[in-house]
């Protein structure tokens, strides 16, 4: 698994452990429904961090004899899990405080304590957000950040990214509201921010879990991949053409291809070992997150 993806989780886990019990140190002291669906939401993401380093490391694990294209795709379903459990535990919990505020609003003691857990929050959730944008980055290149998303295949990156993304939101807008019932002595806009919190994890989860969802049915490599694989079959002189190339991701790093090659007819089998084992050479080295590539002799005139 690459090494930016475990900095940027790393980077999210000691953020995000450290948020959660400030607080909920706040929220006992104040009361703030918002702040006790910020507490939520920040353990939510440090168990997400979690199950992210256990999908990686299990992910790793050798091919056998039941798996043997190896379990480099568990790491799809457990960042599924994640987006799961971020709306499951996440934005249905903060939805629920937030509604039980409006139903018996309350005042908040001490929001001064909360104002200060909430700006040291934002500082420490904005250096986790700055260390998994740096190496989403590093992925996307110049690409639109939709299209970066959409076209990745390593989902730990841009799962990371939207959990910090939603945590940065959900702290302003816990601080707007936290604010607002305050100074306005409004109870009920304290359970306002709480429920717009629940909603906007409900939306990051939702499009996380289309984006995993897609990686674990099985998405083909990059259109330049393939292109550039396809090149390197045309570069034998023995091969008069290719087609019917298929592909599809197993994990962020380990992609299969396949596909139909139309050798000269003087071509003796033992030629075609050997030339088949060169175009796989050349292939890997080209592109090593291809880890098998199937060459079936095949005429194209049928």
């Amino acid at each position: 698994m690459a090494g930016g993806s475990t900095k940027a989780v790393y980077a999210a886990l000691i953020a995000n452990f450290g948020i959660a019990v400030a607080k909920f140190v706040g929220a006992g002291i104040t009361g703030s429904s918002a702040m006790i669906a910020e507490g939520v939401h920040s353990v939510v993401d440090t168990g997400n961090q979690v199950l992210l380093l256990l999908g990686m490391k299990r992910a790793q694990r050798p091919a056998n004899e039941r798996h043997p294209f190896g379990y480099s795709r568990e790491i799809y379903f457990w960042c599924f899990v994640v987006a799961v459990v971020l709306f499951t535990a996440g934005g249905t919990f903060a939805i629920y405080e937030g509604v039980q505020k409006l139903s018996h609003p309350h005042p908040i003691d001490n929001p001064m304590v909360n104002y200060g857990i909430l700006v040291v929050a934002i500082i420490l959730e904005a250096g986790s957000f700055a260390v998994a944008l740096k190496e989403f980055r590093k992925v996307a290149g110049g690409r639109h950040w939709w299209s970066a998303v959409t076209e990745a295949k390593d989902p730990v990156l841009f799962t990371v990214l939207f959990e910090d993304t939603a945590a940065m939101i959900g702290l302003v807008v816990a601080l707007v509201g936290l604010l607002a019932a305050h100074l306005l002595d409004m109870p009920v806009l304290d359970g306002v921010a709480s429920i717009v919190i629940g909603l906007v994890l409900i939306a990051a989860s939702i499009i996380l879990a289309r984006e995993t969802m897609s990686l674990i049915v099985g998405e083909a490599a990059a259109p330049e991949v393939l292109a550039d694989i396809e090149r390197l079959i045309r570069a034998e002189p023995s091969i008069n053409g290719v087609r019917d190339i298929a592909s599809v991701h197993l994990g962020p790093t380990d992609i299969v291809v396949t596909a139909a090659v139309d050798f000269d007819d003087d071509v003796t089998a033992g030629e075609v070992e050997k030339v088949i084992a060169r175009i796989n050479a050349a292939v890997k080295a080209a592109q090593p997150d291809v880890k098998r590539l199937f060459l079936a002799p095949a005429s194209l005139s049928d």
